[in-house]
C-alpha cells in the first residue's frame, strides 16, 4: 500500500534543502508526497520580479522532485511572529486533515530563523496523536544556514540513503536560482553536496539526508 507523506516547510526551497533526496525516493516508489509551504514573499519587501520568479522556481523544483500537490498557506515571509499562532495552527490542521499523511517532515525546533521555529511548533500542534490520526511518524529535517547557526544542536538519529538520487536533489535546488549563493556560503550547491557527503559518511553511505525522529507509533 502506497504511503502519503507531508513535508511542511516555512519557505519555498526549505523542502529541497532538508528533504529533497527522500522526497524523490518516495515519489519514485509510487508514494504520494504533499508539500505545505507556510509563507510567500510580498511587496514592498520583495520586488514583483522576485515574487514572480520564485513562484516559477517553486513549481519547477516541485516537478523535479515529483511532489503531487503543494499547499501555499500565504503567510508573509519572515513575519510569522506577527500572525496569531492559532491561525497558523488551524491552517496547518486543515492541510493535515485533508492529506491524512502517515509520515510528516517538519523543520527543526532549534533553527535560527523564527519562521522555522514557529512552523515547527504549529506543525506539532497540527499533528498531535489524537484518536483516528493516520500519522505514524514525525521527523525534523535540517536546513543549511539555519540549523547549524542556531544554539540548539541538531542530533540526527535517522539516516536515509540518497546516493542514487542526490543528483536530482541538486537539480531541484538549481531551480531556486534566486536562493543560491557562491561557495563557501552554506546555501551553495557545493555546501549542499558537502553536507550530503558528511551525513553519508556518518552512516557508511556515499550521500545521505539526516533527520531527528520526534515520534513514531508502531
Amino acid at each position: 500500500m502506497n504511503k502519503k507523506i507531508l513535508v511542511i516547510a516555512p519557505h519555498p526551497d526549505d523542502e529541497v534543502l532538508g528533504c529533497g533526496g527522500i522526497i524523490k525516493k518516495y515519489s519514485q516508489n509510487g508514494d504520494e508526497v504533499f508539500l505545505a509551504v507556510l509563507t510567500k514573499p510580498y511587496e514592498p519587501d520583495w520586488t514583483k520580479d522576485y515574487i514572480k520568479d520564485k513562484l516559477i522556481q517553486t513549481k519547477k523544483s516541485n516537478m523535479t522532485l515529483g511532489i503531487k500537490k503543494t499547499y501555499s498557506l500565504g503567510f508573509p515571509t519572515v513575519k510569522l511572529d506577527t500572525i496569531p499562532q492559532k491561525k497558523i495552527n488551524d491552517e496547518l490542521h486543515q492541510v493535515v486533515a485533508e492529506v491524512k499523511p502517515q509520515i510528516v517532515f517538519i523543520p527543526f525546533y532549534g533553527d535560527l530563523n523564527k519562521d522555522h521555529r514557529i512552523t515547527c511548533e504549529s506543525s506539532l500542534v497540527a499533528t498531535r496523536p489524537l484518536t483516528g490520526s493516520a500519522i505514524k511518524k514525525i521527523l525534523c529535517y535540517e536546513i543549511l544556514s539555519e540549523t547549524e547557526w542556531g544554539i540548539e544542536p541538531f542530533k540526527p538519529n535517522v539516516y536515509v540513503d540518497i546516493s542514487d538520487n542526490f543528483i536530482i536533489k541538486k537539480k531541484a535546488m538549481e531551480e531556486y536560482k534566486s536562493e543560491l549563493k557562491k561557495f563557501p556560503h552554506p546555501r551553495s550547491l557545493e555546501a549542499l553536496e558537502a553536507l550530503a557527503k558528511k551525513r553519508g559518511s556518518e552512516a557508511g553511505l556515499t550521500y545521505a539526508e539526516a533527520f531527528m525522529l520526534i515520534r513514531e507509533i508502531l
